[in-house]
This record gives structure tokens, sequence and C-alpha cells, in this order.
């Protein structure tokens, strides 16, 4: 049996694993630099900058979602971002990760967020189908840009 329920602090330990799990999938895992103290500090303390939901399958958490507020100049208000959607390998094919984008769907239009919006690896053809089925629009038109590391401090600093 699925459920679904707020991630709380005490979930810090069992989240960064989670991220570093969806990290090693994503092939990306020798990114993935979190720590348990940075989850407790940036998703529970005094100031959210994060909203993470869990989900159970049987009492076994299967998977999660992080999302967060962003806000668009032409809509003239804000979305949600869903930066990370997982489910374990073991528990897939049980609807569990539409489970959890429809949770995250029905806080964007109670709360009134314009959208959820997120991205998602172009190798990985299970999600684009995924997301496809649900009536996503894909952005091809659009190119994410990131700026990281010392290029960030770069431009920060004025030096690029």
């Amino acid at each position: 049996m699925l459920s679904i329920r707020p991630a709380t602090a005490a979930d810090a330990p069992l989240l960064t694993a989670l991220v570093r799990e969806l990290a090693e999938y994503d092939r990306l895992g020798h990114e993935a630099s979190v720590l348990e103290e940075d989850i407790a500090r940036d998703g529970f303390g005094a100031s959210p900058k994060f909203r993470v939901i869990l989900a159970e399958w049987d009492g076994e958490v299967a998977g999660y979602a992080l999302f967060f507020e962003f806000y668009s100049s032409f809509q003239g208000r804000a979305g949600l971002f869903l930066d990370d959607l997982f489910v374990r390998p073991r528990f897939r094919k049980h609807g569990i990760g539409k489970a959890l984008l429809a949770h995250v769907a029905e806080v964007a239009w109670k709360e009134g967020y314009f959208c959820v919006r997120w991205e998602v690896l172009d190798w990985n053809t299970p999600a684009i189908e995924f997301y496809r089925s649900v009536g996503a629009v894909f952005l091809d038109e659009w190119k994410s840009a990131l700026l990281i590391g010392e290029a960030l401090q770069a431009v920060a600093e004025g030096k690029k």
C-alpha cells in the first residue's frame, strides 16, 4: 500500500541517502556533495528553501519529490520547480512516481502556482516517456544554463 507524507527534519539522513541514490542513477554521483546538515538546515530550518514528500510502500521508503518556488516575470506569479522526483528501482511500476507528481501538482494547484516545471536528462527515455504520458510539455527551444564552481566565482568577482 502506498502512502505519501511530508518529510521532517528527522528524515535528513534518509533524504541525503535518497539524493545520493538519485545522483548515482543520473550518472552524476561524483557531483553529489550534499550533507545531512545541508538538508536539515535548508529544508527544515528557520527559512526552508525547499519542501520534500516521501513515498512509502508497505512501510518502506520507496521514493521522494523535492520542490521549491520560483517566480516568473512573464506570468506575474510563482511556480514550483520539481528538482527531484525519484523512485527506487525495486519500487518502480507501482504508480509511485505518478503519485508523487500528482501530489506536487495538487500542491501547486491548491496554492495558486501557475505551473510545475522540471528538467530531465536527455538519455532518460523512461522518464521522458512517463512525463509525456501525463501531458508534460517539453521546452526544446529553451536551453538550460548554469554558472557553477569557478565560473560562478569568476563572474561574481567580475573576472569574466
